[in-house]
């Protein structure tokens, strides 16, 4: 693929805050049209380095482009073709959602501003609502006025930072079924998440963990790169089960869903070896293809916490 297919395309990215390093060396390829979750972690950068590629902050090393733009030297051409939503409602209470859309589009000055207006409007689903105050609005349509205000401006990438955290279920699904449809119009997206249902309806994922990239791919890339084996357990008492397996050879991690308890490792051997010592009549071990939260977890677990 050509440089120029790429909307995203940095190498080397780090961010220091004091004795910190809080961005390590990231490397990112985002393809136009592409939706890019980053998932991770709460600390382990994420935000930080989308403030880097929108040009909010500036970049200790490295180098790489966003949009065709230097992420170094070329910060004012960047904010101008990103819509940049952040995890904290950050529009006017005290105004209408017209009046917030409007004032967007003033800042940017969007021509054929009132027009525009309506558009974004209509688009969200907001127009029946235009004259509420932000501040009276719920929590999913707080997220749709904040998509439209991203979107005021037609940018050409979509920075979108935990967006759906705290939005019911129905909202939820109806914000991806717009990012979807934005995506099949030829925007790209860049979207944090901890929902891994969400995270699997990204085209491509990256993981970021203390800092650090530590996979990143297809769902089924990520997964098969991680190489966990998960077993499955069902059967009675299964608490003391879970705690008579914590802490063995080949255990990193033992969660329950429901009734069922999901037992993970890497070293497949040694799994199996002590799931086979402690196997009981009353329970019914089952081999499963391990999960992306499973995966998440176990990356999580054997990171580096960089303010440790």
């Amino acid at each position: 693929m050509r440089a120029t297919d790429y909307v995203i395309d940095v190498a080397g990215v780090t961010k220091r805050f004091g004795a910190k390093t809080v961005v390590d060396s990231v490397g990112l390829q985002v393809r136009r049209g592409e939706i890019y979750g980053f998932l991770g972690p709460n600390g382990s950068g994420k935000t930080t380095f989308i403030r880097m590629l929108c040009g909010l902050l500036t970049p200790d090393g490295g180098a790489g482009t966003c949009l065709g733009y230097d992420v170094l030297t070329q910060q004012a051409e960047i904010k101008r073709h990103v819509g940049y939503m952040t995890q904290k409602f950050s529009y006017y209470e005290d105004l209408s959602i017209r009046e917030n859309l409007d004032f967007i589009a003033r800042i940017y000055a969007v021509p054929d501003r009132a027009a525009a207006v309506q558009q974004s409007l209509e688009r969200l689903g907001l127009a029946n609502r235009s004259h509420q105050l932000a501040g009276q609005l719920s929590g999913g349509w707080k997220q749709r006025l904040a998509l439209a205000a991203c979107l005021i401006h037609s940018p050409q990438l979509l920075l979108l930072d935990e967006p759906t955290a705290g939005v019911d279920p129905k909202a939820r699904r109806e914000f991806w079924d717009e990012i979807h449809r934005l995506a099949h119009e030829g925007l790209t997206v860049l979207i944090t998440t901890h929902y891994m249902d969400e995270a699997e309806r990204c085209h491509r994922l990256a993981y970021l963990a203390y800092g650090k990239l530590l996979a990143r791919g297809t769902l089924e890339e990520v997964l098969h790169s991680v190489a966990l084996n998960t077993w499955t357990v069902t059967g009675p008492d299964l608490r003391t089960l879970a705690d008579n397996l914590r802490g063995r050879p080949g255990i990193e991690q033992v969660v329950a869903f429901g009734n069922i308890l999901h037992v993970s490792g890497r070293d497949a051997a040694q799994l199996e070896a002590t799931i086979g010592a402690l196997r009981d009549p009353r329970h019914e071990w089952r081999r499963i293809a391990s999960g992306l939260e499973d995966v998440f977890i176990s990356l999580m677990e054997t990171a580096k916490d960089n303010f440790a």
